[in-house]
């Protein structure tokens, strides 16, 4: 990075160039975004260890390679830099972003601060006009971030419902009967759940990194990088499904022991691989179109000479006032930010959900049920609730269950019904953001609900559910995230619940008859659920008493 003091230092710009040497300014600035932003980079680092993440390891080198080839064609700066105040913003929000980040607890909001303080330090140093153009490098750090929780889930299940769709026609292309149910795909003797493993995620991201990469190396029209861009996922997703049905073919010729181990990672490198060729030939064609007739080696700019010639320029960085000033505000910041948290978080006060009350009015509980060990896993709460309630005159029973996060910010946050509910083969016939009235102590009250009616075969089932942030009832899942943020910056909570509701409906039911069920359950659960959700503890000061 050849950069030059601003325009007008003069020799106070000389004098801190021989203070502060290039490589030292380029030191105090990371060190100073590692007092800040550590819990992001220790964050990425835990989710790259994840099987979906861990070509993340990779990304920050690909992007250094990609940063040093694009330097070569940025020729050093012997004048003055008066440009670099747009970086400056952008290095504040690099900074507003940890400091958020650090107060709420929300790691994954740190780990944006790092890209978003890349992209400050680039343009800080070289300026706007000249910065900019590294943007694609900057961009490609995306790729090492995990999706949020509730993104995650909803799209391991879009897609396991669709590789196991395409999956299924594939075998039945082979003349092998099978039945899918939900992600079960039912071969008779055997069955195979298509798992959120098998979702392709795995694939998927590694190949939309390598995808990019390659439309940034890729020296043709813009639009033969846009659809190389745009085919890796449908790509992925096909080749994912091909995968599924091979292992079902084998499963039903050879038996089910063939489709473990050795074997299913096996395919598994064959498909990204078969992945890869298939974007080269697809860039291939993308040429013989455009009656391009160069080589493929000449195609894509794999030049690597200089890049170690290109590193050494991080001893011409020049100090500024603008760098200088945004370093020291960086670590001020990082070493100042738990005093800044205003308030700082506090106990939670709440009853454990296990001494929730059997009985709810007219409505009886006999046992409560356990999650198993695969689904604890995957709910991470703190603390649950599943249960069902009978009532005399009631024709079938509600299912309660309530599931309570102490801090989201960690944890990822909650599972949404809408994800969750159709893994288990059901399919969402109708669902609906409403309100719904119920009587709490003799008082009409307006609840906001999601309203879902659910179906696997000929069984239907009611369902309700919310979440509660703070006290407040939520339907989206977004606005959920949202002042999840906003009250750990205002109060320090981090803490949140799920609530849902179920019931049956009968055959020849009203679905009607299955809302005034649900609807009487919530008259009286929602007066008890409060104390187990709790409140802040308020820590009073009486040494003035």
């Amino acid at each position: 990075m050849a950069v030059s003091t601003d325009e007008g230092l003069g020799r106070e710009g000389a004098s801190l160039s021989r203070l502060w040497p290039g490589a030292a300014v380029f030191a105090a600035a990371c060190i100073a975004a590692s007092i800040l932003l550590h819990q992001g980079g220790a964050a990425l680092v835990r989710a790259w260890q994840v099987p979906e993440y861990t070509h993340g390891w990779l990304i920050p080198v690909i992007s250094g390679y990609l940063f040093l080839r694009q330097l070569k064609t940025v020729p050093a700066n012997p004048g003055p830099v008066t440009d670099r105040w747009p970086g400056v913003l952008v290095l504040m929000l690099a900074l507003l972003l940890g400091l958020a980040g650090n107060i709420t607890q929300i790691e994954k909001l740190i780990a944006v601060a790092i890209i978003v303080w890349s992209g400050g330090m680039v343009l800080v140093s070289f300026g706007w006009a000249r910065g900019k153009q590294f943007w694609p490098p900057v961009l490609h750090l995306c790729f090492m971030l995990p999706l949020p929780f509730f993104l995650y889930w909803k799209t391991s299940i879009a897609l396991q419902f669709i590789s196991s769709e395409l999956g299924v026609a594939f075998i039945r292309m082979m003349a092998i009967p099978v039945f899918l149910d939900g992600n079960i795909i039912d071969l008779g003797e055997f069955k195979l759940h298509v798992a959120e493993a098998c979702s392709g995620l795995r694939y998927l991201f590694p190949i939309l990194s390598f995808t990019y990469i390659f439309a940034v190396l890729y020296q043709g029209s813009y639009w033969h990088k846009a659809i190389l861009l745009l085919a890796a996922v449908p790509i992925t997703i096909v080749m994912n499904s091909i995968r599924i049905g091979v292992i079902g073919v084998i499963v039903d010729n050879y038996g089910i022991e063939h489709a473990e181990g050795f074997m299913h990672y096996f395919e598994g490198w064959v498909i990204f691989l078969a992945c890869i060729l298939m974007m080269i030939g697809l860039a291939r064609v993308l040429q013989w179109l455009a009656r391009d007739r160069r080589s493929l080696v000449e195609v894509l700019d794999l030049e690597t000479t200089g890049l170690g010639e290109q590193m050494m320029r991080v001893r011409d960085i020049r100090p500024s006032v603008a760098l200088l000033g945004s370093t020291l505000a960086i670590a001020a910041a990082g070493l100042a930010w738990s005093p800044l948290a205003a308030p700082p978080q506090t106990p939670i006060e709440r009853d454990p959900l296990l001494i929730f009350p059997n009985e709810l009015g007219e409505w009886r509980s006999t046992a409560r049920q356990e999650l198993t060990p695969e689904i604890a896993q995957v709910l991470a709460a703190d603390d649950y609730l599943s249960a069902s309630y009978f009532s005399t005159d009631a024709p079938a029973p509600v299912d309660l269950f309530v599931a309570w996060y102490r801090d989201q910010g960690k944890t990822g946050g909650i599972h949404s019904p809408e994800v969750c509910i159709p893994a288990g083969g059901w399919e969402m016939s109708e669902i609906e953001a409403t309100e719904v009235t119920v009587d709490i102590g003799g008082q009409p009250t307006a609840i906001p609900v999601n309203r879902a009616i659910i179906q696997k075969g000929l069984e239907k089932q009611l369902v309700y559910y919310w979440f509660d942030q703070a006290g407040r009832r939520i339907t989206s899942d977004y606005a959920a995230k949202l002042y999840l943020l906003w009250d750990g910056l205002q109060s320090g909570r981090t803490d949140g619940a799920l609530v849902r509701l179920l019931t049956p409906i009968g055959p020849e039911e009203p679905v009607t008859q299955a809302d005034a069920r649900l609807r009487q359950m919530m008259s009286h659960a929602l007066p008890e659920l409060t104390r187990f959700f709790g409140t802040q503890v308020t820590i009073q000061d009486d040494s003035a008493n």
